[in-house]
C-alpha cells in the first residue's frame, strides 16, 4: 500500500516540476532531504536541503532540462523511476531512486549519463 502512494507522490512532484511549479514539485521533500548527483560535474555530489536542492534546480533550468518519466517501480520505502532527460541539446536515459518516509521524499538519488552532464556544467 504505501509504495502505490509513494508512486503517486511521485508522480505529482515529476508533473509539478515538468510543469514549472518548482514549490509543488516540493511539496513531498523533506526539509533536509540528501540529493545525490553521480559523477565529477560541478553538480555532482551530495547536497542537502530545500534551499540547496532549489538552486540546483533553477541550474537545471537554465539549461533547458527536461524529464520524462517512463516507468515506474516501488517497494514499501523506495520508488524507482527510470526517465528519458534532455538538457542543452544532449539527452540520455537515467533512473533516480526515491527514498520516503512518512510520505516525504528523504533520499533522491541520480545516475545517469555523467559525461553529458560535464560538458554541460563543466568539471568541478
Amino acid at each position: 500500500m504505501a509504495g502505490e502512494q509513494n508512486i503517486e507522490t511521485a508522480k505529482r512532484g515529476y508533473a509539478a516540476f515538468s510543469a514549472g511549479d518548482a514549490a509543488a514539485a516540493m511539496e513531498d521533500l523533506a526539509d533536509d532531504i540528501e540529493w545525490i548527483t553521480p559523477g565529477n560535474s560541478a553538480i555532482s555530489g551530495t547536497i542537502r536541503g530545500k534551499e540547496a536542492v532549489g538552486a540546483l534546480w533553477t541550474r537545471f533550468a537554465e539549461k533547458g532540462f527536461t524529464t520524462t518519466p517512463q516507468f515506474w517501480f516501488s517497494d514499501e520505502e523506495r520508488v524507482v523511476v527510470l526517465t528519458h532527460t534532455t538538457i542543452e541539446g544532449g539527452e540520455s536515459d537515467s533512473c533516480d531512486v526515491l527514498t520516503f518516509r512518512g510520505g516525504k521524499v528523504v533520499k533522491f538519488q541520480t545516475s545517469g549519463d555523467t559525461a553529458l552532464a560535464e560538458r554541460v556544467f563543466g568539471t568541478k
